[in-house]
């Protein structure tokens, strides 16, 4: 009977280590995945609690680099996270998903173009929603994509920027942008607001990192939570909203 006692104290010992507030810091284009994957692992650990702030990664960034109290950080972009690299845990810091870039319009647009060319040929698109180049990964991947084509000068005034790619996505959903660059997975939650035109070939594989911040308060819980997002449930959640394992786990 004693035996049975301690050990269950023990285990409620174990759990009460874990078992915890913590504050995630994920890039716009994971707010319905992790929103997900935030309830799955409420479901699955009671006591956690996992409190989600999303934004574009160089915003995060700067927010952690001002003292804001995060324990997990996912980008979407890995400069912004080697820029993150007195802030995480280097141990903790691993690739989870890829993503792809594409270029959208208004599900009833009319257009047949077949490259980039086309579309900043094309005088009819007069406003590109663009998310900012200096901190958002995703205008960052555009920028690089279209300087890389000849094409980045010939935007001129229809480039409209954008805070991140979830706003991208709602101009050209809402037809206050005629075509818009976000990622494939942003525009597969709008199926019926929008359609993929093209896909933006890159030089590199679009990759998320994620780690764990230096000055956690809740370091144990936190490590946990990477795992489930890096393990087979959290894995699902992410590939049913579009986004492939990374190349290491392919």
């Amino acid at each position: 009977m004693k035996k049975r006692i301690l050990t269950a104290l023990a285990a409620t010992i174990a759990q009460g280590a874990f078992a915890t507030d913590i504050t995630v810091s994920a890039a716009a284009s994971l707010t319905d995945a992790f929103g997900d994957i935030a309830k799955a692992y409420q479901a699955k650990y009671p006591d956690a609690k996992i409190d989600l702030n999303f934004a574009g990664s160089g915003a995060l960034l700067q927010q952690i680099s001002k003292g804001a109290p995060v324990d997990v950080f996912a980008s979407a972009y890995t400069v912004t996270m080697d820029k993150a690299a007195d802030y995480i845990d280097p141990a903790t810091r691993q690739n989870f998903v890829e993503n792809r870039l594409v270029v959208i319009m208004p599900k009833d647009a009319k257009w047949d173009g077949k490259d980039l060319a086309a579309l900043l040929d094309d005088k009819a698109l007069k406003r590109i929603a663009i998310a900012h180049v200096e901190n958002v990964p995703v205008g960052r991947y555009t920028k690089g994509a279209l300087e890389k084509a000849g094409l980045w000068d010939k935007l001129g005034e229809r480039n409209l920027p954008t805070q991140n790619v979830r706003q991208s996505l709602d101009y050209v959903a809402r037809g206050e942008a005629d075509a818009g660059f976000v990622y494939a997975t942003d525009a597969a939650i709008m199926p019926d607001k929008v359609k993929i035109v093209l896909e933006v070939p890159l030089d590199k594989p679009l990759v998320y990192p994620i780690a764990v911040l230096k000055n956690s308060k809740a370091a144990d819980e936190s490590k946990r939570f990477v795992a489930f997002v890096t393990g087979a449930d959290g894995q699902k959640i992410l590939q049913g909203y579009g986004f492939s394992a990374p190349a290491a786990a392919k």
